[in-house]
């Protein structure tokens, strides 16, 4: 069994960058700050996305295995 979300977790969360690319699609540190579905891996969570122009609080965002923007996911094992 893998690593289920819970409530202070740090995660990552992928920025959808513009269309233009000015500015790219890349990882943000993220502090989970609710979860939908406790019981399950890939639940939908509510995050604290530190941006360095500030903080973002969406709810319901989806987990991808793999980095997709607008998505959370595992930070590496580094």
């Amino acid at each position: 069994m893998g690593q289920k979300p819970s409530v202070g977790r740090i995660v990552h969360y992928q920025s959808y960058g513009t269309p233009g690319k000015e500015y790219d699609s890349l990882p943000r540190a993220a502090i989970v700050t609710e979860v939908q579905a406790p019981d399950r891996e890939d639940s939908d969570i509510g995050l604290c996305i530190f941006n360095p122009t500030g903080l973002f609080f969406p709810r319901g965002v989806k987990f991808s295995a793999e980095p997709k923007p607008g998505c959370w996911s595992w930070p590496p094992r580094v």
